[in-house]
């Protein structure tokens, strides 16, 4: 995965008025709360690579 990737996943997968995942809704006829796994994922990913990028740059 890359960053676009999970990019788009964050786009799509965002709360809906009731409190449930509209991705999630639209991909797979889910109702799943907000934040779904997919949206942990996603952020889990990006905090991972933005931490490997700052301890990178100190060396």
């Amino acid at each position: 995965m890359n960053d676009n990737q999970e990019q788009r996943i964050l786009a799509v997968h965002v709360r809906g008025l009731d409190g449930t995942c509209v991705g999630c809704q639209l991909w797979w006829s889910r109702l799943t709360p907000y934040p779904c796994w997919q949206v942990e994922w996603a952020t889990s990913r990006r905090a991972r690579a933005i931490t490997a990028r700052f301890l990178g740059g100190i060396r």
